[in-house]
């Protein structure tokens, strides 16, 4: 069976404040939209992932993913936008349809999984977690107890036999508003069975939720380490770059870029912590395109992929090896270059300097060496 996605990413989020729609709002270093995306477009049961974004919203859904993604223009309210969707994956050859509301980022593979086998009983189904706190009546004054029995708090994605919740959507009354897909596929008689939600789905609405997002994401997380060695030779002629910043100096660092050994050392270290392979497989010395490259650039690429991996940088120490220049009067720029290209605090990055007390290459002063450790944390 053919199984394709529907992210709902329309409106404009409005409650959750800022000056952009809450989907491409920036939630674990990303664009909270991308999170949804990757994690369907990751499962091996779904083969297509379709995306449907408000008007005027094609520059951002594009900064966000590129052309790697289909898009689809939605509508003024939620069913407008998701009939578009289902419209667009007409003629396909689709089967079954995850329809998902882009505020609920943190999807787990074990929900897709219920919900896809759910659908070998039933033409749909959704993930639901039990009401646990007191239900009661009341405006001003408290009124009698609701019953908890039975109820449930719905979340998405919800599941369906593609042509019967297609069919739900074109036999909807105009100008009528149904409260999700499921009720939709319900008013049309068909069954829909109820699997085990979790509470990583729960909805961003609010600023406060984002916060609380970040929390539960972090929770998920482990902790790696990974360290990076570089070493450059003293070349008269050349400038010196430490850490993103210009170092006076009578010489400076020979390489292929522009040779900042701080830089490369930390790149190496990000790049270990998630299996990565190493500087020179992602930026080859004989590739004319890096020649005297800012090593600034290669250091972006790695924490990019990173925070791609859904991954937080925690924390990184560089250690500068030479006998000459002096680090100590460049410490603090050279941090707070570092933390700049990190996007970090400060706080957040450590630099020491030592010497080899005129022992090796370091000691007789031709090169320097950087030995850098990172720490991130990952998901499992």
């Amino acid at each position: 069976m053919t199984t394709a996605a529907l992210i709902v990413a329309a409106g404009k989020g409005e409650r959750a404040g800022g000056t952009v729609p809450k989907q491409f709002t920036q939630l674990c270093g990303k664009p909270m939209l991308v999170h949804s995306v990757t994690a369907m477009s990751s499962h091996p049961a779904i083969t297509e992932t379709t995306v449907v974004i408000g008007e005027g919203q094609e520059d951002q859904a594009r900064s966000a993913f590129g052309e790697s993604v289909n898009f689809v223009t939605g509508g003024a309210e939620r069913r407008d936008s998701v009939r578009a969707g289902l419209e667009a994956l007409v003629g396909k050859g689709v089967t079954r349809v995850l329809i998902h509301d882009a505020a609920r980022p943190f999807l787990p593979a074990a929900v897709i999984d219920a919900l896809l086998e759910a659908l070998d009983r039933a033409p749909g189904a959704v993930p639901v977690l039990p009401v646990a706190d007191t239900l009661a009546k009341g405006d001003t004054i408290l009124g009698d107890n609701v019953p908890r029995a039975g109820l449930n708090r719905i979340q998405t994605p919800q599941a369906f036999h593609f042509d019967a919740i297609l069919a739900a959507h074109r036999a909807w009354p105009a100008g009528e508003e149904a409260t999700d897909d499921a009720q939709m596929l319900r008013r049309m008689g068909q069954d829909v069975m109820l699997v085990p939600g979790d509470p990583m789905l729960e909805k961003i609405t609010h600023p406060a939720d984002f916060a609380a997002a970040e929390a539960r994401h972090a929770a998920t997380l482990i902790s790696r380490s990974a360290t990076g060695f570089d070493v450059h030779r003293f070349e008269a002629g050349q400038e010196l770059w430490l850490g993103g910043i210009l170092i006076p100096h009578d010489k400076g660092l020979s390489g292929h870029s522009d040779a900042d050994v701080a830089l490369h050392a930390i790149t190496d270290a990000l790049l270990g912590t998630i299996g990565a392979g190493d500087i020179g497989m992602h930026f080859p010395p004989g590739d004319p395109k890096w020649r005297g490259a800012a090593s600034a650039q290669f250091l972006e690429h790695a924490a990019g992929l990173v925070r791609e991996q859904g991954g937080i940088i925690d924390f990184i120490d560089l250690t500068l090896i030479c006998e000459a220049p002096k680090i100590g009067p460049h410490r603090e720029a050279i941090r707070a270059s570092i933390a700049a290209i990190l996007s970090l605090p400060v706080s957040r990055v450590s630099l020491k300097a030592t010497t080899t007390e005129r022992l090796g290459f370091t000691g007789r002063g031709e090169g320097m060496a950087a030995q850098a450790t990172a720490t991130v944390r990952l998901p499992e």
